[in-house]
């Protein structure tokens, strides 16, 4: 593979590790939100009414149901980061190897000429 070439497939799979590194950004910060939920419901009592939006409305929701949702989805955003960091430190190895392969078809640079 040519230089040119190898520096495209670098930006290419720079451009995706950025879009891991956002992505995971987005489910560390709804990871953060959900704790927050679920700590507030380990304040309330068990008699305390529990309501759900949704779209403009507030409905009814159990207790209980309220909490296995939450916890069902801060399940799912745990498993979703830890997919986005195996992408990651998969995309990072392919770069480096990319990167390797660069640094070995690049021209050795020539010394300066002596005035």
């Amino acid at each position: 593979m040519s230089s040119n070439e190898l520096a495209t497939k670098y930006q290419t799979f720079q451009n995706e590790l950025e879009g891991f590194i956002v992505t995971r950004q987005k489910l560390e910060t709804q990871l953060q939100e959900n704790k927050i939920v679920n700590d507030e419901f380990e304040k309330l009592k068990e008699e305390t009414k529990v309501f759900k939006l949704t779209g403009n409305v507030l409905l009814p929701i159990e207790q209980d149901e309220a909490r296995s949702n939450i916890d069902k989805r801060l399940e799912f955003i745990q498993t979703e980061i830890d997919r986005c960091e195996k992408n990651i430190k998969a995309k990072q190895a392919e770069m480096e190897k990319i990167r390797s392969e660069l640094m070995a078809t690049a021209p050795a640079p020539t010394p300066a000429s002596a005035k």
